[in-house]
C-alpha cells in the first residue's frame, strides 16, 4: 500500500476556521443583543479604513490650492513654493515672497526700489525696470 495515499483527502481548512469561527462569534453577540457593539466595532474599523483616504486626498487638494511654481524674478529661474512662504532663490540667492501666486523680491524695511535710467551719449535716455528686465 502506497505511504503517502492519505494525503490525496487532506484538504487545508486554516484559513476558513478564521471566518467560520468570526462568524459564530458575531451570530452568538447578535443573538444576546449585542448588536449595538457590533455596530460600533465595524463604525471603528470603517474609520481606520477611510480615515488616512480622506487625509491623503484632502492634503492633496490643500497642495494643489498652495502650490505655486513660477520663475524668479530676478534670474528667471523656474521655482516651487507655497502660498505665503518667504525663500531664498536657488540660482541667484535672492530672497522671495510668495503672493498672488508668483514669487516677488522680500526688501527689507526701509529699502526703497527704484527704477535706473541709462544715459547713452547720444542723447537718447531708456528707462530700465531693474534687475528682472531682460530686455522684453
Amino acid at each position: 500500500m502506497n505511504r503517502y495515499s492519505n494525503r490525496l483527502i487532506e484538504l487545508n481548512l486554516s484559513g476558513i476556521g478564521l471566518w467560520l469561527g468570526l462568524l459564530l462569534v458575531v451570530a452568538a453577540a447578535g443573538s444576546l443583543g449585542l448588536g449595538w457593539l457590533l455596530n460600533w466595532i465595524a463604525a471603528l474599523l470603517l474609520l481606520v479604513v477611510l480615515g488616512p483616504v480622506v487625509a491623503v486626498l484632502g492634503l492633496i487638494w490643500w497642495a494643489k490650492r498652495k502650490l505655486v511654481e513660477a520663475p524668479c524674478p530676478v534670474c528667471g529661474f523656474g521655482m516651487t513654493g507655497f502660498e505665503g512662504m518667504d525663500c531664498n532663490c536657488l540660482q541667484c540667492g535672492e530672497p522671495l515672497a510668495v503672493r498672488d501666486r508668483q514669487f516677488q523680491r522680500r526688501t527689507p524695511p526701509g529699502t526703497v526700489d527704484v527704477a535706473v535710467v541709462e544715459v547713452s551719449p547720444g542723447g537718447t535716455n531708456q528707462l530700465s525696470s531693474g534687475l528682472g528686465d531682460r530686455g522684453s
